[in-house]
């Protein structure tokens, strides 16, 4: 999963990989602080699109580049952030999806997310080993 940030006025979109498993405990923390839950209903909570949660984790990029940034400072409008599965987390959704969504309902799943996998960013080093960005 990457999180992508657009900001108004900007040429390219600038792309983080997030992958919760693989943030450090001192992030992962800052992360509870900043949004009073514990860091797997933060991990829920971003997908979900919990607004307070997504500025948290963009805070956290933003100062990893940049780091005298401070919370205070990061603001943005709604559309210009969004949380984008890779091409590997889609084709693992849409194997689980066979065997979890009524047969009625399959064709039109298979066809969203088949549109979304044409279209997502592929990244080389995810092949094969993709997994779903919540931290249990």
């Amino acid at each position: 999963m990457y999180l992508v940030y657009k900001p108004e006025g900007s040429d390219e979109p600038k792309r983080w990989k997030y992958n919760p498993k693989r943030l450090m405990s001192a992030e992962r923390e800052m992360l509870e602080r900043r949004t009073g839950l514990n860091f797997t209903e933060f991990t829920q909570a971003v997908v979900k699109g919990n607004s307070q949660c997504r500025r948290a984790l963009l805070f956290m990029y933003l100062k990893r580049e940049h780091p005298g940034v401070r919370y205070e400072d990061v603001d943005f409008a709604w559309d210009e952030l969004d949380l984008e599965y890779s091409k590997g987390e889609l084709l693992e959704m849409r194997k689980e999806v066979v065997d979890s969504v009524p047969a009625g309902q399959l064709d039109a799943v298979l066809e969203k997310l088949d549109a979304e996998i044409d279209g997502a960013f592929e990244d080389p080093e995810e092949e094969g080993k993709a997994s779903l960005p919540i931290a249990g």
